[in-house]
């Protein structure tokens, strides 16, 4: 299968542990394509962010088996790279437009949907 390099990425994962290891340990964690490889995910990531890769991890997360009533369902399967990137490089995908609040700032604070009245 051919793939073009705005394929292999489908986006970031964005989790408390995710926000660690880019701030942490320069590492990018992201959603992609079910067939792309390491060679494939390397390429793609030296040329759309123009830094220098040192290694690519890659995970399968199983899709689960859900139930409802009688009927059983599976989520879909996703593929996950964690990216390491070479001293002096970094990518910062938490401050871009979309996102608003970072796992650190909201982490601990309990929002209810309802909450009581005190006299």
């Amino acid at each position: 299968m051919d793939l073009n390099l705005y394929d292999v990425i489908l986006g970031p994962i964005m989790t408390d542990k995710a926000y660690k290891l880019n701030r942490k340990f320069k590492k990018l964690v992201l959603r992609v394509h079910s067939h792309a490889n390491k060679p494939i995910i390397k390429e793609a990531i030296e040329r759309l962010f123009d830094v220098k890769v040192e290694s690519v991890r890659v995970m399968i997360r199983k899709g689960k088996v859900h139930r409802y009533n009688r009927r059983k369902t599976q989520k879909s399967s996703i593929k996950k790279a964690i990216v390491t990137l070479k001293e002096g490089y970094s990518v910062d995908i938490w401050d871009q437009p979309g996102v608003t609040v970072t796992p650190s700032e909201s982490a601990g604070k309990a929002v209810s949907k309802n909450p009581k009245k005190v006299k």
